[in-house]
């Protein structure tokens, strides 16, 4: 399994998982109404790199099994929002950690930040115990010390996690 940039090929796999109910239950956007031209709308953006690092995790075959992202990245204030979502088939495969464990490495390494940070909503059970078995840190929203446009709703109802560089 790897990381490499999206590609056009991606995009069914893609709109598989957008459209399976087990794998968007408690995603908190409308995956159900995108449409293959999203999928490709999303693919050609995820070149630009200067605000969001959007990777594709695949199989040994190169087959699309989810997407990496560091969303909202604040090169000044060095830190951005992590994302996960994989396909149901990559499910208790591994590919979730090891997409997670390189994307961080690559947002404190390569890209330099100091915070990566993201919030599953409380309701997400499989998640949040994924996060937690896999020993990633729970904090409070006010304990992040970043800025980002979360409603107090939001705040309130999603669990935060966060990884920080290490103080060397």
């Amino acid at each position: 399994m790897r990381l490499r940039k999206l590609e056009e090929k991606d995009a069914p796999l893609m709109l598989e998982w957008m459209h399976d109910p087990d794998v968007v239950e408690n995603l908190n956007k409308n995956f159900a109404a995108m449409t293959m031209d999203d999928c490709k709308r999303f693919i050609v953006g995820s070149a630009d790199t200067k605000v969001n690092l959007h990777l594709a995790i695949v199989d040994d075959n190169d087959e699309y099994m989810g997407t990496v992202s560091l969303k909202d990245i604040h090169r000044e204030a060095g830190d951005a929002e992590f994302g996960i979502t994989v396909r149901a088939a990559a499910m208790g495969r591994g590919f979730s950690s090891f997409a997670m464990k390189e994307m961080i490495r690559i947002g404190l390494e390569e890209e330099k930040l100091q915070k990566i940070y993201w919030c599953v909503d409380a309701s997400n059970g499989r998640a949040l115990h994924f996060y937690d078995k896999n020993g990633y840190k729970r904090v409070r929203y006010k304990e992040l010390g970043v800025q980002a446009d979360y409603t107090e709703e939001q705040i309130r109802d999603f669990v935060w996690y966060l990884v920080e560089a290490e103080l060397a």
